[in-house]
């Protein structure tokens, strides 16, 4: 079994609570994802083309800052990488993250919750930022998610 990473980014809170779940049905470290800056509500409002989410999203290259650059990613072999779905893929910030580190032989595989759209097409998108990774296709887990399917999950990628 290799060691592994529950790392993620949640502005809201629903994230984080699934990766803590996660982290603790499989036994594995947890590193939260944080930005610089946090998101205000006002920055979430998906409806306003004005937003800083909106803003975000709407600009490729967008990289919000991180408030630490501090995960030990060259200890791990397999990193499960969580975050909301915002736009039909992840949060630019998750690109910050994954250009950040060095995760060269690195199993990546996805996890997110979503209000209702799927994962998409993001490991393709993310994949130029982490070019010597492998991403696996994730999940998305909305609502009360067992330890027991959370560890299934896992298991896939471990």
């Amino acid at each position: 079994m290799s060691k592994t990473l529950v790392a993620f980014f949640s502005a809201s809170g629903t994230t984080k609570k699934l990766a803590e779940n996660l982290s603790k049905a499989i036994g594995a470290d947890l590193y939260e994802i944080k930005p610089a800056m946090p998101y205000t509500r006002a920055d979430l409002n998906w409806m306003d083309k004005k937003s800083r989410s909106s803003v975000e999203m709407d600009n490729p290259k967008s990289r919000p800052e991180l408030a630490d650059t501090s995960a030990k990613i060259s200890e791990y072999d397999c990193i499960l990488l969580g975050f909301p779905i915002w736009w039909y893929t992840a949060p630019t910030i998750i690109r910050t993250f994954l250009e950040s580190y060095d995760f060269s032989g690195k199993t990546i595989a996805l996890f997110a919750t979503s209000g209702g759209s799927g994962i998409g097409n993001t490991v393709k998108e993310l994949s130029s930022s982490c070019p010597n990774a492998v991403i696996k296709d994730g999940e998305v887990f909305n609502g009360k998610v067992s330890d027991e399917r959370l560890k299934q999950w896992a298991e896939k990628f471990q």
